[in-house]
């Protein structure tokens, strides 16, 4: 198995892609620590794990909160270390209108959640990483940096992320660590109409039309298929073992080549 003995925080547990990933890190043989801020879906999440012979604990907390951030990380590495440490909290992303027309907080809220929250687990789980000598942070988002319209902060949120990633890998490359990010976006299984219109109120698709926008993403890609949780979370789950080797400070592209790498 690929994580073996890890210890791994995951960040947004309880979401789609979150708990795809904690499933798979289990899987995989490491103890996660499931972190977000509804306990029933973290509860959900862990009784799956258990179910199928894995190990996992649950934290309710808000990954935005400095204070709380550093007290789990520290009661996790007093337990024996964090070897994995993966963000993927949601960061309040408004799309579908024209930056023209988008409100400032509305533009702004993905950046300051998402750089804020990255930074904040990320930090907090390098200082006990560091002691170590070894340990990987891990984080996603959509690519969209390089150019995507009426996607208000996305772009912006993404490319602050990235950014951030790169400078963990180099300051933290000396000290034994990794700083690592996924680019994934369109994934099927999360792109319900009730998840689209939470970030575009104004797209009131039924099911078809759902369905023929995934066929859209699909066409735009090298590939020409969309990627699905189990690859991204198996992608996550190599970059996070020592497999990955020097994997570092780049962002691995599982949107099926529909942005540059």
């Amino acid at each position: 198995m690929l994580l073996t003995d890890k210890t791994a925080i995951v960040y947004g547990a309880g979401g789609s892609i979150g708990g795809a990933v904690a499933r798979t890190f289990a899987r995989e043989g490491a103890r996660v620590h499931l972190v977000g801020r509804t306990a029933a879906t973290l509860d959900a999440v862990a009784e799956d794990i258990a179910a199928a012979g894995g190990r996992a604990g649950t934290a309710v907390l808000d990954a935005l909160d400095e204070a709380a951030v550093e007290a789990h990380a520290a009661s996790v590495a007093a337990g024996g270390g964090i070897d994995v440490s993966f963000n993927l909290v949601t960061r309040g992303d408004v799309q579908g209108m024209s930056l023209l027309d988008m409100p400032v907080d509305d533009f702004v809220a993905p950046v300051v959640t998402g750089i804020r929250a990255n930074f904040v687990t990320a930090r907090a789980a390098a200082r006990h990483m560091a002691e170590r000598g070894s340990g990987v942070i891990l984080t996603l988002n959509s690519g969209s940096a390089h150019g995507s319209p009426m996607m208000g902060g996305t772009g912006p949120a993404d490319a602050a992320i990235d950014t951030l990633v790169r400078n963990l890998a180099v300051e933290l490359g000396p000290r034994g660590l990794r700083a690592v990010g996924l680019w994934a976006a369109g994934v099927p299984e999360t792109l319900t109409k009730e998840k689209l219109a939470a970030v575009d109120s104004g797209m009131g698709l039924d099911e078809n039309a759902v369905q023929g926008l995934l066929a859209h993403l699909a066409g735009m890609r090298m590939t020409r298929r969309n990627p699905t949780l189990p690859e991204i979370a198996a992608t996550a789950a190599f970059l996070a073992s020592d497999h990955a080797g020097g994997i570092t400070g780049t962002f691995v592209n599982v949107t099926g080549g529909m942005f540059p790498g």
